[in-house]
């Protein structure tokens, strides 16, 4: 025997169904015994008691009425938001940026939730605060953005815990003059215990987890939580809901929390102008909105870096060969009539050796060292890279004449003057070939060129010097 599974759609369908035949029936027995009812009155005279009946009859088939109209109407609710979750979760998997998952977000949960406003706050890895942009469901109204303080993604409850502290005061004081410490705005509660001969109180805060997703008002007080249960999470929510209302002077704010697996990377507040409270539906909403976009937001940065670490030589922490190309690649097809560029070719002199001498322990720190030394020697438009084995390269964004040969000095001495004494290496020095563009159509590929040979006949002439193609 085959069994069948229905998807959650068809289970819906189904259950409709069997809801819509309870009705019919339930409101086909009342009209019949209604109908029974006013044949009985009309054949033998209106009694009281058939009266009674009969007008029962009519109050339960009106409220049967109104049950099926309720029910209808929450139908439509729940095919509504599992509509807008659809939609909320195709955009956040065809959106590959940050950017565009925010955008997916925004849209949806505007329309699904009815909210004023959405506050989108995160924290981007490697800054030092968090960004929260608003967007205003009116249209034309531009977002804005604004940055918050990255002590906002502490919990509230765990800073208050590692701010007490024990005070020990000598026993046999009449008079002790007690003071609160820690969190002065939280409510402590003193536990007083021996200790060598002293009371020491413990100042304890009063510990009360918040939930997922929390609605709160403009007064602080919290409404009645009802999604995702208790924790950390919903706490950060609160603490960045409090900051978006002070910042923006918003009321009447839905929060939830965003997160990277443990740790919350920000929050989404929604806001609005009446103090109605949220609709069951919109907190739902919202909180299955976050989950989903904390995911999208983990896949997009892993993403990003995954293709910063295909990018990126893992010994010097330079651009590596292919994001050397791939760049070429694309200032060449950008390339105007006016631009100008150069290239640098670079190598170690006796790194061979050096490597058959001290190790390739003592090698892997000269090549750091090295491209450390490059990376500060060229200008910040230029463009350094590890090359292969021994060998760098530098693209120059628009030099002047002489420029190539200038930065080429540049990165000749810096190298000559590293250090390496801890190392047991007395010095290293490179030998450098430069080579500018002579027409703004040349291909990159034959500058690159260029600057190869240059740096062959520098290592031929001697090593330790720049030669200009």
């Amino acid at each position: 025997m085959t069994a069948t599974t229905r998807d959650p759609g068809q289970r819906e369908d189904a259950q409709q169904r069997r809801i819509r035949r309870t009705w019919w029936f339930l409101t086909g027995s009342f009209f019949v015994l209604g109908m029974l009812i006013a044949i009985r009155i009309g054949a033998g005279g209106a009694r009281p008691m058939d009266l009674l009946l009969l007008a029962l009859v009519a109050i339960v088939g009106y409220a049967a009425i109104l049950h099926r109209d309720a029910v209808h109407a929450l139908e439509l609710g729940r095919r509504a938001e599992a509509e807008t979750f659809g939609r909320i979760v195709q955009g956040l998997s065809r959106s590959l940026s940050p950017e565009a998952i925010v955008e997916a977000i925004v849209e949806e949960l505007t329309a699904g939730t009815g909210a004023d406003h959405v506050v989108i706050v995160r924290r981007r890895p490697g800054r030092s605060a968090l960004e929260a942009r608003l967007v205003s469901s009116r249209p034309g109204v531009p977002s804005s953005t604004t940055l918050f303080p990255l002590a906002d993604l502490e919990d509230p409850v765990r800073l208050r815990r590692r701010s007490s502290r024990r005070v020990a005061i000598p026993v046999g004081q009449q008079m002790l003059a007690l003071e609160s410490v820690g969190d002065r705005e939280s409510r402590g509660l003193g536990r007083a215990v021996l200790d060598g001969g002293a009371i020491a109180l413990d100042w304890l805060a009063d510990l009360r987890p918040g939930p997922g997703v929390s609605a709160t008002d403009i007064d602080g007080e919290s409404a009645p939580r009802r999604i995702l249960g208790e924790g950390s999470g919903a706490r950060v929510a609160d603490q960045i809901a409090d900051r978006v209302r002070s910042v923006y002077g918003l009321k009447h704010t839905l929060a939830a929390p965003l997160t990277d697996g443990e740790t919350v990377i920000g929050a989404i507040v929604l806001s609005r102008r009446t103090a109605a409270p949220w609709p069951v539906a919109a907190t739902r909403l919202l909180g299955s909105a976050a989950v989903e976009a904390s995911a999208a937001l983990a896949r997009a940065t892993s993403h990003r870096e995954a293709e910063a670490r295909a990018s990126t030589d893992a010994l010097t922490g330079l651009p590596n060969r292919r994001y050397f190309d791939e760049f070429c690649a694309l200032l060449a097809r950008r390339r105007r009539a006016g631009d100008a560029i150069g290239v640098l070719m670079i190598d170690i002199d006796h790194f061979k050796a050096l490597n058959d001498r001290h190790g390739h322990g003592v090698g892997d720190e000269v090549l750091r060292a090295v491209g450390a030394a490059i990376a500060q020697a060229v200008r910040e438009e230029d463009v350094p890279a590890r090359y292969g084995g021994e060998e760098f390269a530098v693209l120059l964004r628009s030099p002047a004449p002489g420029v190539a040969v200038e930065v080429a000095e540049r990165v000749r001495a810096a190298v000559a003057a590293i250090e390496l004494g801890e190392l047991g290496v007395d010095g290293v020095s490179v030998s450098v070939g430069a080579a500018v563009a002579r027409r703004a159509d040349q291909p990159i590929a034959d500058v690159i060129a260029e600057a190869d040979q240059a740096l062959y006949e520098a290592k031929r002439g001697g090593r330790d010097r720049v030669v200009a193609a």
